[in-house]
């Protein structure tokens, strides 16, 4: 078990097998991207702030088969969307920030190509050469693309991987988390921070991953030996577990991320001219929490709101990850459903589905923690719970969830309605 458990050979091995019959390749010349997706324990909502957050991968996530095309022309197939994307890496890629049909919910399936799109134009825009594409086939686990477990930004990396080894690239992971930065804010226009491919880029199994979002410095927080992490105990530790709400809507169509990104900024700005910084970037990592305190009376009660969340949440992940270094999972349990709390009271985000699932997942046997995953607005939750518990724990949430809302849990399958994982490793080649 653990974190090399996935991918599995078989998943493996049908990957390249997919690839081998589009090209007429050998099997054994296929190589496979392994990016994981991501949960954030602490640090909700604060990374888009220079905040500091905690990170880590679980064993699902996207694989990318592919073999270079000994040519200029790429050609990727999906194991969830129909069609081929077919372009070229000499092709001149622009932005999609200003096209308002491109993220509706019936164009996105037909342009998923657009994070390959945006892999090269992150990388021609830093002075890469590129002259070779690739031949591929994408696929993500079953059910979890619209997750909130940023499957995007899985899918960004792993393009970003292909494309760099096809052209036999050397190119750092921290130079890739800005690379898939500009793929998600410039070529995409979504206003997140680098959380999300932070976390898939610099992982390591049996730690959590701090990220200083202002400074980019970052540093692994391993969980001690007695804990049972990185021994054959590992699992009897604990759980990860994904609740899912039945509820699916692309990011980037809901206004609710976008706007609590400027009124986060809006607060900054009031924030920083009160105490005599008006000069600094309007972020909340730069305001100093005594200038907070002092002034945040000028606030109107929404902006207030959300630089409470931002000054609270940067609290309870210094103290999480503080928890964690000692193996307290009771703590860092606790401090993450007051981050759930927090998401729900002063940065508002969720609705009632969300929220109901939340209050059900804290009260479940064996769980130490729970909050929304992403950003709040669809998708799921994560906890952590006893492993001893996993299973009543799943039982209870399936059951609740399904008393109080039937419509949207009859959507989901109620074997994957709340899934057990383990916790995973970084991006890599195969």
């Amino acid at each position: 078990m653990g974190a090399m458990c996935w991918p599995s050979e078989s998943e493996i091995n049908v990957i390249r097998k997919k690839v081998a019959e589009m090209c007429g390749r050998n099997s054994e010349e296929v190589k496979i991207v392994a990016s994981p997706y991501r949960i954030c324990p602490l640090g909700a909502h604060i990374d888009h702030q220079g905040g500091i957050v905690s990170a880590m991968t679980i064993n699902k996530g996207i694989l990318l088969g592919f073999v270079p095309s000994y040519d200029s022309q790429v050609i990727i197939q999906s194991g969830q969307f129909e069609g081929e994307v077919r372009f070229r890496v000499d092709e001149e890629q622009l932005p999609k920030i200003n096209d308002s049909k491109e993220y509706s919910s019936s164009v996105e399936e037909c342009r998923w190509g657009n994070y390959a799109r945006g892999a090269l134009y992150a990388l021609r825009k830093k002075g890469n050469n590129l002259n070779q594409g690739i031949i591929g086939f994408i696929s993500g686990a079953e059910g979890l693309d619209s997750s909130g477990l940023s499957s995007s930004a899985a899918v960004g990396v792993a393009y970003l991987l292909a494309f760099e080894s096809a052209n036999k690239l050397t190119i750092s992971p921290t130079e890739n988390i800005e690379y898939d930065r500009l793929i998600e804010n410039e070529y995409l226009g979504l206003k997140n921070g680098i959380l999300d491919q932070s976390a898939i880029l610099l992982s390591s199994y049996g730690c959590l991953t701090r990220m200083n979002c202002k400074t980019k410095e970052h540093k692994l927080v391993q969980c001690p030996k007695s804990s049972g992490i990185h021994n054959k105990e590992t699992d009897k530790r604990f759980k990860i577990l994904l609740a899912f709400s039945g509820l699916k809507q692309a990011l980037i169509t809901n206004p609710g991320y976008n706007s609590r990104v400027s009124e986060c900024r809006e607060a900054a700005r009031i924030l920083l001219k009160a105490s005599g910084n008006e000069g600094l970037e309007p972020i909340l990592s730069n305001v100093e929490p005594e200038a907070y305190e002092e002034h945040k009376c000028k606030l109107d009660p929404n902006l207030a709101r959300r630089a409470e969340h931002y000054f609270s949440e940067n609290k309870r992940v210094l103290k999480g990850l503080e928890a964690w270094a000692t193996g307290n999972l009771e703590d860092f349990g606790k401090l993450i459903s007051a981050s759930g709390l927090s998401s729900i009271q002063n940065y508002e985000s969720g609705c009632e589905p969300l929220i109901q699932l939340y209050e059900i997942i804290v009260r479940a046997p064996g769980v130490y923690g729970a909050r929304f995953s992403g950003a709040g607005f669809r998708g799921c939750c994560i906890a952590f719970v006893d492993a001893d518990c996993a299973l009543d724990a799943s039982s209870y949430i399936n059951k609740e969830y399904s008393k109080i809302q039937p419509e949207l849990a009859s959507q989901i399958d109620p074997d994957n309605m709340v899934l057990i994982c383990d916790a995973g490793d970084c991006a890599r080649i195969i």
